[in-house]
């Protein structure tokens, strides 16, 4: 059993498998930590509008929020749930926060698709894999 469990959500149907897991991982009195991170885009020409790119960081932002809200809601007022939500990018985000929070595993979920892509591991799950030095749980879907 893990007393701190980081899961990430990135709000697809993938990720829903992880909660499942995480209430099996959890220990009676531990802590999961919903996580989700919303990317953040700059203006790179002098082509793109501000105003654009202002509007599409409000819209990541506030689906991370939706992503966290909806995980969370499927864990029952038992399990001590704290929801977080950071902008940056995915993997490196993971990783530090995992660290920061000192948790005991991560539960990630593949995103397998179909044919020779079942065979790989998206690439946010496989960067948490290789960069983190804590215990992680990969989730095959």
């Amino acid at each position: 059993m893990f007393d701190k469990i980081l899961l990430p959500t990135d709000g697809s149907e993938f990720s829903e498998h992880e909660v499942e897991r995480a209430i099996k991982a959890l220990s009676d009195d531990g802590e999961i930590i919903v996580l989700s991170v919303a990317s953040k885009l700059e203006a790179t020409t002098p082509f793109q509008r501000k105003k654009n790119i202002e509007s599409l960081n409000e819209e990541f932002l506030k689906e991370a929020y939706e992503n966290v809200d909806n995980m969370a809601k499927r864990f029952d007022g038992h399990v001590n749930v704290t929801k977080m939500v950071v902008v940056g990018t995915p993997a490196d985000t993971i990783v530090k926060i995992a660290e920061d929070e000192d948790v005991d595993l991560i539960i990630i979920s593949a995103s397998g698709k179909s044919g020779l892509h079942k065979f790989f591991i998206g690439s946010v799950a496989e960067k948490v894999l290789r960069k983190s030095n804590k215990d992680v749980l990969l989730i095959h879907n």
